[in-house]
């Protein structure tokens, strides 16, 4: 018995985990799907602040319309109707009785009168021709279904009724024997009619409300579209828009004042190091002239020949540090003809010897800082020009980015040194000609200008060769 009461668990046990592996799977498969059915619901969703405020504001009021309108239609409306159509067909199935009971009265013209003058209703006594063929049926077709119901149950003889060719009567026909019993009941008799009023007021000050949410809800992301403005314009090095103050709620405010007081901080602390740094200039430079000055009066020329090559590195090598520390931060931007940065690489490249082709697409003018952005681009064509013989610059200025690439059929550089050569003072001499003289810094200094505007230089393979360099900035 114990070793059959093994083999049932043993049994037991593999079904066991083969369904729970099914439910996992399950589990695991249903929340993929709704992982994907969420991120394409996000993706469909807008991704501005003021857009997302206002489906907050909307979605609520429609989904609570929607519900009442549902729930009043369903109820109300139609209670309202069933009722309304339910004495008008029991006034009907009276007239009938009163023209059955009295056969004798040919003319009908008693019953004529009370059907309009105590019922509201014009009756009119036809030959016994057919009923005309079904009218068709109109989109909202409450009035139809529910009249017709009613005529079946209390009357329960061949009828048609037209509910769409005079807006405001409703005709009805019954076949009697030997007859055809015409009437036409005012629409309001047998349907709610003024139900219209209800939705038109619900909708107009829904309309009203959201009006007034939307003029608020404007003027509270206002100030936060102004700061976002603001922090982009001095991501770029642009000075801050003129009608820029901190205001809207509390919250948005203490954001402004805290940029504002990062702004002035970053450039104080610009103003000091630029400070510190010519400070520096000066004394190193007048050291430089005191060399300079004795080696004019050493009597040892080989000495000082080489003393002097040393001396002017040392010169460039500072000169080009100042440079890299100092910056362009105190330029103000203006507007700049790319035709013209153009016009002036292809001279260079002449003068140099190289071949240079330049193709601008789109607008020539742009708003950088004119002073850096020359340099910046004057880094990246050298850089090329020393290295290469065949240079290719393609500027494209669309929705609102610049984009220069610059291409060159040199030795170029291997992927995993990219990022290193844009390290000051970092030199690729394996790469380059030992005879060229350079400080390391034009790729350091051109990377700095463009991440001032709120850009970004990468290096990637061109397709002619050598190296690509491509520089994109927000314009």
């Amino acid at each position: 018995m114990a070793t059959a009461g093994l083999g049932e668990n043993r049994v037991k046990r593999p079904r066991k985990r083969t369904l729970w592996r099914r439910v996992r799977t399950f589990l695991r498969t249903s929340n993929l799907a709704l992982r994907r059915f969420f991120g394409r619901f996000t993706q469909s969703m807008p991704r501005g602040l003021y857009a997302r405020s206002l489906i907050i504001i909307i979605a609520p009021m429609v989904l609570l319309q929607s519900v009442i309108a549902f729930v009043f239609m369903e109820r109300h409306w139609q209670t309202v109707t069933q009722r309304l159509s339910t004495a008008v067909t029991r006034d009907i199935a009276a007239i009938i009785d009163m023209i059955e009971t009295y056969p004798h009265n040919a003319e009908y013209e008693q019953v004529i009168r009370i059907a309009r003058d105590r019922l509201a209703l014009n009756v009119a006594i036809l030959p016994p021709d057919p009923l005309p063929a079904p009218a068709p049926k109109p989109f909202f077709s409450i009035l139809d279904r529910i009249l017709s119901e009613e005529i079946t149950k209390q009357i329960g003889r061949p009828f048609w009724i037209d509910t769409v060719g005079n807006s405001n009567l409703v005709e009805i026909r019954i076949q009697l024997d030997g007859k055809v019993l015409r009437v036409l009941a005012r629409r309001s008799q047998a349907y709610a009619s003024n139900t219209h009023i209800f939705l038109l007021w619900m909708v107009g000050t829904s309309l009203v409300l959201l009006f007034i949410a939307i003029l608020f809800l404007r003027n509270q992301i206002r100030p936060i579209q102004k700061l976002a403005e603001a922090a982009e314009s001095f991501g770029k090095g642009r000075a801050l828009p003129p009608d820029f103050r901190p205001r809207g709620a509390i919250e948005v405010r203490r954001a402004g004042l805290a940029f504002i007081q990062m702004r002035e901080r970053i450039e104080k602390q610009i103003e000091q190091r630029t400070t510190m740094l010519s400070g520096v200039s000066h004394d190193l430079r007048t050291i430089l002239t005191r060399f300079k000055l004795q080696l004019a009066l050493s009597r040892d020329k080989d000495l000082t020949d080489a003393l002097e090559k040393d001396v002017g590195d040392m010169q460039s090598m500072l000169e080009g540090y100042l440079s890299f520390a100092r910056g362009d931060a105190k330029e103000e931007t203006g507007e700049l003809d790319l035709n013209a940065i153009l016009e002036q690489i292809r001279i260079d490249g002449r003068l140099a010897g190289k071949k240079v082709k330049t193709s601008l697409i789109g607008r020539p003018d742009i708003v950088v800082r004119p002073g850096a952005f020359r340099r910046l681009v004057t880094n990246l064509t050298s850089n090329a020009f020393r290295h290469a013989n065949r240079v290719e610059i393609v500027a494209r200025n669309a929705k609102g980015w610049l984009t220069l690439t610059v291409d060159d059929d040199g030795p170029g550089i291997p992927e995993e040194l990219r990022e290193d050569v844009f390290r000051p003072f970092y030199r690729l001499d394996e790469a380059r000609n030992l005879n060229e003289t350079g400080t390391g810094l034009g790729l350091s200094i051109a990377r700095d200008i463009a991440r001032s505007h709120g850009g970004d230089i990468v290096l990637d393979d061109s397709p002619i060769g050598g190296l690509r360099a491509e520089m994109r900035l927000p314009v």
